[in-house]
Parts: C-alpha cells; structure tokens; sequence
C-alpha cells in the first residue's frame, strides 16, 4: 500500500526541516528537536480537570499528569465516575526523549475519546538512567495508581497499562511484571507501534523496508538502543526486549496498533502472534500507510489518529471488572 497522503505530506514537511539524524545531534538537541513535534498536533481538547502529581519511584518521585475526561464522552453508554478505566500511559522517545508535555494533546484526546481516566508517567530517560530505570519507573507508578484509582474516580478494577514506541514496550514488560509478581492487577494493554525486540543485527523485514526516510529509521532506532543499554547483555533480556520472554499466557488482553512504513512493524505483530499462541486475546490493528508512532502527529494525520482512537476505545470498552 502507498503512504497516506496525510503520511506523505508529513513526510515532505520533516524533511524540509532539514534536521540532522540523531546519530549527528547530542542528547539535548534531540529532545527539543521532539518537543517541536507538538505544533503538529493540532489545538489541545479542554478536559473535566488536569491533575499534575508525583508518584514514589525506585528513584525518588515521578511526576504524573492525570487528565479526567470531559463530561459526556461516549454517550449514553459512557463510565459513570467511579466506574472508569484507568489507562496509565507511557510516552515514547527511544526511552531517550519525549515527555508528559509532548504528549499531552493526545492524552487528552485519548481521555475524552475513551471516557477513561488517563495517567501520563514521565519516567527516567537513558542515557542519565540506563535500563531497567524506566522500567522500574512504570512498574513502581502503575502500582502506586492502581491502589489510588479512586482517587481519580476510576476503577481499581480496570487498569490498562498504554504506550507508544518505547512507551509500548514499557507497557508490554509492566503488565508481564504484573503478572510475574501478582500484583497490581492489570485488566488490558495498548500498544502503539510497540518496539519489542533489539534493533542490533535484526532480521525483521520492516528494518530493511523502512530503514530510511519514514519518521523513524533503523539508525535511530541503534542510537536509542545504545543509550538505553548497558550492555550488549541487554539485547536478550525479556525486560528490555518483551519478546524474549518465555512465557507469555495468562498476561492481559492486547490491543496491538502497528504502522507499514514503520522499522517496528514486523516485531509488533510478531509480538501480536505470539500473545495469541499464548492463549491471551489480541486485536493487531495495522495502519498500513502510515509511519512510525503517528499519535505524536495526531493533528497532521488526523484521519489515522482519530481512526487509531476510535479503535483504542473501542478495545477499552470490552474490560469489565
């Protein structure tokens, strides 16, 4: 399928940018040059009310952003307070850049499109804060908001752990602690272009197809990867690279949304298939003409995003108590 004229659009208004790759910028420059990306995000939705708190980490406090959503989403049918879901949620960034200021458009569109409870985590970046740091972060803050649910008029019943790119693979290893440790009790997860496995040495056609000049690129994806790790150690450990675990029943239902023109694709929907070899109830959604993470361009690509929300609400109505 040809890229989205949307997609192609975005595309050729990147690459006017003329930014440098980010193997070429230093940590500091690819963050701001991130932050930028928010003015392709379209006006932010006005919500019930913002909340800006901290959570105890591993590491000293978190700051999270909870958005309640505003009255009236999902009609007649919509959660009563106190009856809806939690979505704790992860930003992407390569584990490296993004933040709860950068995602704060869609988080409120995803508030409101789902009538859930959204928890914004800015955990630890690497370099500063190697692996497991982040890790340890949004295992630590879903616990913390799923025993304070209430608090937030949501139900400890139906927590759902959510991310994008790095934010997806933090919310696939946070519901298999989860599940390894008992504890929280964790009713769904949403992964968004997940990144899944290593990009060193992959072998995953979507890394060849969609090396270059498609939002993300396999050399980014490298940088990302280096300043995340500690070790060449890493690439194996299931924390690090979700689908290197063993054992994948008895985890969560899946929502899984991948991109065509994304480096990330194929191993999102290897991790999709093998969820369903598992046994675990997976919907792989699959954006074919667009690229990599286009929830942070949400306002560029409406018709995809808005689409891709649709599909995240329609997911988060399933989960019962």
């Amino acid at each position: 399928m040809a890229l989205d004229p949307q997609a192609e659009q975005l595309r050729a208004l990147l690459e006017s940018l003329a930014l440098p790759p980010l193997d070429q910028m230093t940590v500091a420059e690819a963050r701001a040059a991130a932050e930028g990306l928010a003015a392709l995000q379209g006006e932010p939705e006005p919500v019930a009310e913002i909340r800006d708190i901290v959570v105890p980490g591993p590491g000293g406090d978190l700051p999270v952003r909870v958005y309640l959503p505003a009255a009236g989403p999902g009609g007649p049918d919509a959660p009563a307070a106190g009856q809806r879901p939690l979505t704790v949620y992860f930003h992407g960034g390569g584990w490296v850049i993004g933040s709860i200021e950068l995602l704060d458009r869609p988080c409120r569109a995803s508030a409101n499109a789902t009538g859930a409870v959204v928890a914004s985590v800015d955990y630890r970046l690497a370099p500063e804060h190697k692996f497991p740091a982040a890790v340890e972060d949004a295992y630590a803050a879903t616990s913390w908001l799923a025993e304070h649910a209430g608090d937030f008029d949501a139900d400890p019943g139906r927590v759902v752990v959510a991310g994008d790119s790095a934010g997806g693979n933090l919310a696939a290893v946070t519901a298999i602690l989860a599940r390894d440790r008992g504890a929280p009790t964790v009713s769904a997860q949403v992964l968004f272009c997940p990144a899944t496995a290593a990009p060193t040495h992959s072998k995953f056609a979507s890394y060849t197809e969609a090396a270059e000049g498609y939002m993300l690129t396999r050399s980014d994806m490298n940088w990302f990867w280096e300043h995340y790790t500690r070790s060449p150690a890493d690439d194996d450990d299931p924390l690090a690279a979700p689908l290197n675990t063993p054992d994948l029943s008895g985890l969560p239902p899946a929502l899984v949304i991948v991109a065509g023109y994304d480096p990330l694709r194929d191993e999102g929907l290897a991790y999709g298939r093998r969820l369903e070899e598992a046994g675990v109830a997976v919907t792989v959604r699959s954006f074919d003409g667009q690229m990599h993470d286009f929830f942070w361009a949400m306002g560029a690509v409406d018709t995809a995003a808005r689409h891709a929300i649709n599909d995240i609400d329609a997911f988060i109505s399933t989960i019962r108590t």
